[in-house]
């Protein structure tokens, strides 16, 4: 009867440990979140995006962080230069490598998903289509051309600030496109991407002390985990045939 009973104890403590793996998306089967981040330079994004990484991994979640654009590709190695100022590109040759950048990283991007691990993505597509939309002669339409199909996001949360705050902030200036006016532009934009009804976004003040902010990242992504875990990954700006 004693060893009856330990048998039941330790399958019951089985069910415990598998229900808890099904929760967080270790099993066969469920994948893991696209959670991106997203907003204008010196919003907080690669902080709140490295402290989700953290909470997520002590919450029990797999996780991981990427950031875009990937500098230690070729391409991104190009197109570090560029943001730095170190070598002119043209207009639309430097934005299809932003996305180049971000096509080179989509194979491994879907294995790490598919197998349960939740990425957390510092910048996406939507940045490359806010920034050079905004400059003479672009369209918001041909700039996202170039993105149509990559993994669609579960979950895109904006930082929001203003310019002026994020001018304020440490290093502001550095990069080609950090000046008031312009980034007064990109703001402008990215509300117009906003206004596609089928993409999970949501706005956090970014303003707010960053313990608010993180909180506030990181219960929205527990849901975003929740929701997606048994759905198929979508694919971004895919027109129905």
């Amino acid at each position: 009867m004693a060893q009856c009973a330990g048998t039941i104890k330790n399958v019951g403590r089985s069910a415990i440990h598998l229900g808890r793996r099904y929760r967080h998306g270790d099993m066969a089967g469920l994948r893991g979140a696209l959670i991106v981040l997203e907003g204008a330079d010196r919003a907080g994004k690669s902080t709140q995006a490295r402290l989700l990484v953290e909470a997520l991994k002590e919450r029990g979640y797999r996780a991981e962080g990427l950031r875009f654009p990937e500098r230690t590709t070729e391409i991104g190695q190009l197109i570090g230069s560029y943001l730095e100022k170190k070598s002119d590109l043209e207009d639309h040759t430097i934005h299809l490598l932003f996305s180049a950048n971000r096509w080179e990283q989509v194979p491994t991007m879907k294995e790490k998903l598919r197998s349960g691990i939740t990425l957390v993505v510092d910048r996406y597509a939507f940045s490359g289509v806010a920034f050079t939309s905004c400059k003479e002669n672009f369209d918001l339409h041909w700039c996202k051309q170039a993105d149509v199909g990559l993994p669609k996001p579960d979950l895109i949360l904006f930082l929001k600030v203003n310019p002026e705050v994020a001018a304020a902030r440490g290093g502001f200036g550095n990069e080609r496109y950090e000046t008031n006016y312009f980034q007064e532009k990109v703001l402008k934009r990215y509300f117009e991407l906003m206004e596609d009804k089928s993409l999970n976004w949501k706005v956090i003040d970014a303003s707010e002390k960053m313990e608010n902010v993180h909180k506030n990242i990181k219960d929205l992504s527990e849901k975003a985990i929740q929701d997606a875990k048994d759905q198929p990954l979508g694919k971004l700006w895919e027109e129905d045939p």
